[in-house]
C-alpha cells in the first residue's frame, strides 16, 4: 500500500533538503562573512538546483491528480468510455480508480434510466394509441355508419350540408387512424423494421419525394427497443 498523499509529499521535500544539506556538508565551498559575488552565486544555483529537483518529483507524484481534474472538467456521460490510465499505487492512483469506477456507475445508471424511461413513454404512447384506435375510432366509424343509414331521407335541401358532414367525419376518423399510427406503429410489430421502414418510406413517396431504400441482405436482429428507437 504506497504513502498518503500528504506523507509523500513531506518524504519528498525532506529528502531534497536533507541532499541538500548532504551537499553543502561534504562541498569545500565556505561562506566567508562578507558573501563573496562568486560565493553568492554557488548559493543561488545550490537553491534553484534544490527547487528544481523538488518541484520535478513533486510534479512527477502529482501529474495523474492534474489529468483527473482537467477529465472531471470536461467528462461528458453522453460520450461513454473516457477513463483515466490506472498505473502506480497510493493516494492518487486510489483516487483514479475510484473515479474511473464511478463514470463506469454513472453511465451504467444513466443507460439504465433512459431504457426505463423509453419504455415506460412507449408504453403509454401504446395505450393512448389503442384508446384513440379502439374508442374514438369505433366512435367515428358508428357515426359513419349512422350517416350513411340516414343518407337517402335527407331532405333534398340539405344534401350538401349533410355530405360535409359526411366527409368531415370520415376526415376526422383519417386523422385519428394516422395519430395512432404515430403513436405506435402497428406495422413494427407485426412485419419488422424492414417493413416498417419500407411503409415510411411509401408515406413519403406518396407526397411527391423521391425515397429510395436500400437494406443490406444479413443484418443482425435487433432489440426491441433499438428497432423502435430507429
Amino acid at each position: 500500500m504506497g504513502l498518503p498523499l500528504y506523507w509523500r509529499v513531506c518524504l519528498i521535500n525532506g529528502l531534497v533538503f536533507v541532499a541538500g544539506t548532504v551537499a553543502l556538508a561534504l562541498s569545500p565551498v565556505t561562506v566567508s562573512a562578507r558573501v563573496l559575488v562568486s560565493e553568492a552565486i554557488v548559493l543561488v544555483l545550490g537553491l534553484a538546483g534544490i527547487i528544481s529537483l523538488n518541484s520535478l518529483l513533486l510534479r512527477t507524484s502529482l501529474a495523474p491528480l492534474d489529468r483527473l481534474i482537467r477529465l472531471m472538467e470536461q467528462v461528458d456521460l453522453q460520450r461513454p468510455g473516457q477513463r483515466l490510465p490506472e498505473t502506480g499505487s497510493g493516494a492518487v492512483a486510489k483516487l483514479v480508480r475510484s473515479f474511473n469506477a464511478m463514470l463506469t456507475r454513472l453511465e451504467t445508471e444513466r443507460g439504465t434510466s433512459n431504457a426505463k424511461a423509453l419504455a415506460a413513454q412507449e408504453a403509454e404512447r401504446h395505450r393512448i394509441a389503442q384508446e384513440l384506435h379502439d374508442e374514438v375510432g369505433q366512435s367515428l366509424t358508428a357515426v359513419l355508419l349512422g350517416l350513411q343509414r340516414l343518407s337517402g331521407r335527407v331532405p333534398a335541401e340539405l344534401i350538401d350540408e349533410f355530405s360535409l358532414i359526411q366527409e368531415t367525419t370520415r376526415t376526422s376518423l383519417d386523422e385519428v387512424r394516422e395519430v395512432a399510427r404515430r403513436l405506435r406503429p402497428g406495422v413494427l410489430e407485426d412485419l419488422g423494421l424492414h417493413s416498417a421502414l419500407a411503409a415510411l418510406a411509401t408515406e413519403f413517396s406518396s407526397h411527391g419525394i423521391q425515397v429510395r431504400r436500400i437494406f443490406t441482405p444479413g443484418l443482425p436482429s435487433l432489440a426491441p427497443e433499438t428497432e423502435l428507437v430507429i
